[in-house]
């Protein structure tokens, strides 16, 4: 092992919104992690792996050329690890909305970063802001543009509340309940998504003068509220609020829902058994679930396998 674990990550709320400063609130997600490693003879997803670092590499040298003031790398030790077989062993899906890339540029900053931010300082809003700047440029290199907040909540480990770009903070929220009846839980939609085309997707429909409206008045009013309504533990409101937020989805955002989960979708909104939501860009990967009772959505999603995040 070349360096400490990274954790997957699940934005609850803020898919999209953040984009245009809506509120988000990110978890850790402790099922899945990855790390750095070193291996002799790499083969299939290790080779991959390390042949992307390559690459990885490369961009980062380019990135501190570019922009010194904004972060250096020890790229001759990056390298020479790279040519002795350095890769990123993860469990993390990659294409499901829960921070596969994010993990990996946590693991390289944490072990290559000159005069690194660690977790271990008092992290001021201007350092959290700094380090969210830094991981954005190097995640970019995966995904074309990047908030930074997937390889932030990883490398942090902590629930991180994004009050707008420019004010994000860690955040306290409610314990979990280990037998609680209400949960937000994970479906498997059994399709690998691409970030870069919903993105792609999403600009066009910004164009819209019309869609651009539903961002602000519904869906950033409602991810707004969701955030806030979770955050105090006041769940009633949440379900309501929820609730509202996957019927705009529904509505508005179809082609970052796989076509074969619409029905699925729409029977949510109209049982009260749970609701559906995007998880990250969509387009595949995970659906995010919410459920008053998670044995009645259980119930109701029997053809489905469900993966419990967190029950209040």
């Amino acid at each position: 092992m070349k360096g400490p674990l990274f954790y997957s990550k699940i934005l609850l709320f803020g898919e999209y919104g953040i984009i245009k400063d809506s509120k988000g609130l990110s978890i850790p997600y402790n099922f899945y992690n990855g790390a750095l490693k070193v291996e002799e003879n790499l083969e299939g997803f290790a080779l991959k792996s390390n042949e992307s670092l390559r690459n990885f590499a490369f961009y980062l040298k380019d990135l501190q050329e570019g922009e010194p003031s904004l972060v250096q790398f020890n790229i001759d030790e990056l390298l020479t690890d790279i040519n002795n077989g350095l890769y990123f062993d993860s469990s993390i899906p990659q294409g499901y909305g829960v921070g596969s890339s994010g993990a990996l540029v946590a693991a390289i900053y944490d072990q290559y970063a000159k005069d690194k931010i660690t977790v271990l300082e008092n992290l001021t809003k201007d350092k959290l802001l700094a380090l969210k700047g830094i991981f954005g440029k190097m995640e970019s290199f995966f995904h074309g543009t990047s908030s930074g907040l997937d390889p932030l909540n990883s490398y942090l480990s902590l629930p991180i509340l994004i009050n707008s770009k420019d004010n994000i903070e860690p955040a306290g929220i409610p314990s979990q309940i280990v037998d609680g009846k209400g949960a937000v839980f994970l479906i498997d939609s059994g399709i690998v998504g691409e970030t870069a085309p919903m993105i792609t997707i999403f600009m066009e429909k910004l164009k819209d003068h019309g869609f651009r409206n539903v961002l602000k008045e519904e869906f950033i009013k409602h991810t707004d509220n969701c955030v806030e309504n979770f955050l105090k533990g006041d769940f009633k409101s949440l379900f309501s609020n929820t609730k509202q937020l996957s019927s705009v989805v529904f509505n508005h955002f179809k082609p970052m829902i796989p076509e074969q989960f619409h029905q699925v979708w729409q029977k949510g909104i109209e049982t009260n058994d749970y609701y559906l939501k995007l998880c990250g860009s969509g387009g595949g990967g995970y659906i995010l679930g919410f459920t008053p009772d998670i044995d009645k959505a259980k119930e109701s999603l029997k053809d489905y396998e469900l993966e419990v995040v967190y029950q209040f």
